[in-house]
């Protein structure tokens, strides 16, 4: 029996107004007082809360042996549906990070990352599909 249905994300945000714009202008959220969605709640699915301080705004830091961190990973179908978010995303001005590269020895797994008003990175990748 499936008991968790789905989870969201918290980001504490320095400025909440202009975070939920991003998110629906420049992401193409739904974004409510409860929660920014895309595909669902099983899609990319956060909270986002307005911190007391910027200071309290704390993105995650690189892993170790990485150049880039992770605050969200977002999984897709395939290469098309990859490619299909990396065009909207850049059309729409959206900071891009990581430009899209395929590692070959792991799926091969395509991904990109892009950086929110915060600079939480949101990642995107997944396998071909086939």
């Amino acid at each position: 029996m499936k008991q968790i249905h789905s989870s969201l994300k918290v980001l504490l945000v320095s400025d909440l107004k202009s975070s939920k714009k991003f998110y629906e202008e420049q992401l193409g959220c739904e974004v409510t007082d409860w929660w920014v969605i895309r595909d669902g709640f099983s899609g990319l699915a956060l909270k986002l809360l307005q911190a007391v301080s910027s200071d309290d705004v704390r993105p995650n830091k690189p892993s170790k042996g990485a150049s880039t961190s992770f605050d969200l990973y977002c999984y897709v179908e395939n290469w098309n549906a990859l490619d299909e978010l990396y065009q909207e995303f850049t059309e729409k001005d959206v900071s891009v990070v990581v430009e899209p590269w395929v590692d070959e020895a792991n799926g091969p797994w395509k991904e990109f990352v892009i950086e929110d008003p915060d600079g939480y990175h949101l990642a995107f990748g997944g396998t071909d599909g086939h």
